[in-house]
């Protein structure tokens, strides 16, 4: 089992999308492990957009994704990482393909509604970031009905 990090930005928020976001996870057999609303702290996002911070956007990104809540969710499952950025689809929502969050809600490269992890290693470091508590580790009895033995 793997943890990603996703973040519902301020744009996905705004339009009302969390919900959906959520189930699209839940739907594909992925589990809630973490779920907050917050405004993002400069010095959270200063961290988790660290590797950024020479690129000329750095400064917008940082403003945008303190302009608002952000829905941070810790998603749990066998290659969540993958997954994940598989149901996300490609940055810019006009080049997406329909049946991803992107594709389907998104036509901006800018207000792209989500961030989720590239790689286990900066999901554990993300994670560490907006879940300093940690997650919630439980068994969810519907695995059983999602995952076969080979999985």
């Amino acid at each position: 089992m793997e943890t990603s990090l996703v973040l519902v930005k301020p744009d996905g928020v705004q339009r009302g999308l969390v919900g959906r976001v959520l189930s699209r996870f839940e739907d594909k057999g992925l589990s809630i492990a973490g779920l907050k609303l917050l405004v993002a702290p400069k010095a959270t996002l200063e961290k988790h957009y660290a590797v950024h911070r020479e690129r000329p956007f750095y400064g917008s990104l940082l403003q945008f994704m303190g302009s608002g809540p952000v829905v941070a969710i810790a998603v749990r499952g066998v290659n969540a990482v993958s997954v994940v950025r598989t149901l996300l689809g490609p940055t810019n929502g006009q080049e997406a393909p329909g049946g991803t969050i992107r594709g389907d809600f998104g036509m901006s490269r800018s207000f792209n509604l989500v961030h989720a992890s590239d790689s286990t290693d900066n999901a554990a470091m993300e994670l560490g970031l907006w879940f300093p508590e940690g997650t919630c580790d439980y068994q969810h009895d519907v695995l059983r009905w999602v995952y076969d033995d080979e999985a």
